[in-house]
């Protein structure tokens, strides 16, 4: 079958606020072919990523998006392998290319998963799934005490793992992060608790290991982005200084080669990739591979709709060891509305990964017809996109 269409649709909230929350806007990905749809979504700049696709070319190696895919087609396995490098030769010098890949490579796996009837993990090569524990991540509350009811909320809510992040986290001083801690720690009790730190101190180590007795203290399973993505330098230092406190990162990897440097130089013990950034389930499968042979535990990011859980799932469906997950537990509406499907936690409170054709996730209409901004791009007085019919 060939490609026959790609659409893309800007959905947001009524007003997006200056929060650390993804769940606030998305874009989501429709590729039509052989009387099939497949959908995926993109992280980051709605907008932005829709330019990618459709922007003139710059010049050989700065070309749109839509060069490396319309028309083509979508068999096998290595088709989608195609484009996508196709997509890293064509568009090198686009910086959102990896972006706008992401979404599409998702849909191209849950449109071929339809065409075979079977889930995206039996395509990725996995004979079964294992069910993964979710973690509630959340943003840390806007004092102590409002942490502690919120960690609180999460183990009444049956959660047997949390994690707490951003929400000015580290851009304080250390008393009120430590406060912000034992809190978190008090709230929830026993269990498995991270901490997010969301690059608050750049590159800087010095406050970072300020917070070595705190985290500690409230046994932290890991201390998640303390630095900027590809600080290297930085990692390995803490991790050297704090091994009771292991380092988890990679998220902000927005290609292969990156997640690549944090696996093999950043002395990480856990790898986190989203799959809507880092170029797709192509992309984030080849990094589950390399974290098994280098000795990491990849774990899932993602912070949106069950869309994106669905495919952030599918890359390490098949690996038991590897049984964290992200579980965005504070969605907007829009996050939570856009699919008819959700993927919840069973009776032992872990989450399954979906069994259905593709991603085994349905998108509602009715939701996006609700959210969506329409969104039109001219170029020398010629419209080159407008937001599609739903």
């Amino acid at each position: 079958m060939k490609i026959e269409g790609v659409d893309f649709f800007y959905l947001s909230m009524p007003e997006v606020l200056d929060i650390g929350d993804g769940s606030q806007d998305a874009l989501l990905v429709r590729i039509r072919a052989g009387g099939l749809e497949g959908w995926g979504e993109c992280e980051g700049s709605p907008v932005t990523s829709i330019a990618g696709y459709v922007t003139p070319m710059s010049h050989s190696a700065c070309k749109p998006l839509k060069y490396s895919l319309e028309g083509k087609e979508i068999n096998s396995v290595a088709d989608i392998e195609k484009i996508s490098f196709s997509v890293h030769q064509n568009s090198f010098d686009l910086l959102q290319a990896d972006h706008t890949l992401s979404g599409i490579d998702i849909a191209l796996w849950d449109l071929l998963g339809k065409k075979r009837e079977e889930p995206v993990y039996k395509l990725l090569g996995y004979k079964k799934s294992f069910p993964k524990l979710p973690y509630a991540s959340q943003l840390f509350g806007d004092t102590a005490e409002h942490t502690y009811q919120k960690a609180k909320q999460i183990k009444q809510a049956g959660f047997k793992a949390l994690k707490f992040g951003w929400a000015g986290f580290g851009q304080t001083d250390l008393k009120t992060d430590t406060a912000q801690l034992l809190a978190a720690r008090e709230g929830f009790g026993e269990g498995y608790l991270m901490i997010d730190a969301g690059t608050a101190w750049g590159d800087q180590l010095a406050p970072a290991l300020e917070r070595r007795e705190a985290l500690e203290k409230i046994k932290a399973f890991w201390l998640e982005e303390p630095f900027a993505n590809l600080a290297l330098s930085s990692y390995n230092k803490f991790a050297a200084s704090c091994p009771l406190v292991p380092l988890a990162g990679g998220e902000g990897c927005n290609n292969f080669l990156q997640a690549k440097a944090m696996i093999q130089f950043g002395g990480l013990k856990y790898i986190q990739i989203d799959a809507g950034r880092i170029g797709g389930i192509t992309a984030a499968k080849k990094l589950v591979d390399l974290a098994v042979e280098s000795n990491l535990t990849y774990v899932n990011h993602t912070f949106t709709s069950h869309l994106a859980l669905s495919a952030s799932l599918q890359p390490y469906a098949g690996i038991e060891q590897h049984f964290l997950c992200e579980y965005p537990s504070e969605l907007k509406s829009l996050a939570y509305d856009i699919t008819e499907t959700k993927i919840l936690r069973d009776e032992n409170g872990y989450v399954p990964v979906p069994e259905g054709a593709g991603l085994g996730i349905s998108v509602s209409m009715e939701a996006l017809q609700k959210y969506l901004v329409d969104v039109e791009i001219i170029v020398k007085g010629q419209t080159i996109y407008h937001t599609p019919a739903l």
